[in-house]
């Protein structure tokens, strides 16, 4: 079912959100706040996929009249899945080490080399309080995870440095889109 209604979405010549949008929308409509915490999730993972699209499109479904979810819960729902993104990819770091995580990064589409050596200096020069600034940038918000698994940063004082991060910008674009949805 859920794959019917991504191709549906993907498919529709008259697309309002575009090719990302309108598949975040299908599994947002068909999973509800866990599909917001799920592409949200992927997002982390993947730094290409813009939560500049995924989060204003969680608050604007939760404004529609068929909403499954509530503007609050697709924040909650995103922050895990912000969390749960940037502890895969903490790990991922941690187990990978410097040089082999650098390797990978390079592989992505859409992700430069200059990008991971900027987020890495950036995170070696300022530190743990960048865990925090980063999840507000895009781009650097998932790929600060890394340099702070290789540097085994805290892993309490990640996760709460990602958690309150997370759930301001979260709060920012789903608030921000659930807003223009009502109108």
């Amino acid at each position: 079912m859920l794959q019917e209604l991504m191709a549906t979405q993907a498919n529709s010549a008259d697309s309002a959100f575009g090719l990302i949008g309108d598949w975040a929308v299908a599994v947002m409509n068909a999973l509800g706040p866990t599909g917001v915490g799920l592409l949200v999730l992927i997002e982390n993972l993947f730094p290409p996929i813009p939560s500049e699209v995924i989060l204003p499109l969680a608050g604007f479904s939760a404004a529609s009249d068929q909403a499954q979810f509530t503007w609050a819960s697709a924040v909650l729902f995103a922050t895990v899945g912000s969390v749960l993104g940037a502890y895969c990819l903490y790990g991922l770091g941690a187990w990978l080490g410097h040089q082999r995580t650098v390797n990978l990064l390079t592989k992505l589409p859409l992700v430069e080399r200059r990008e991971i050596d900027a987020t890495i200096n950036w995170f070696n020069k300022h530190g743990y309080w960048t865990v925090f600034l980063g999840r507000m940038v895009p781009i650097f918000r998932s790929l600060i995870s890394l340099p702070a698994g290789v540097e085994r940063m805290n892993w309490w004082k990640f996760g709460l440095l990602t958690l309150t991060g997370s759930a301001i910008w979260n709060t920012i674009f789903v608030y921000g889109g659930f807003l223009l949805g009502e109108n």
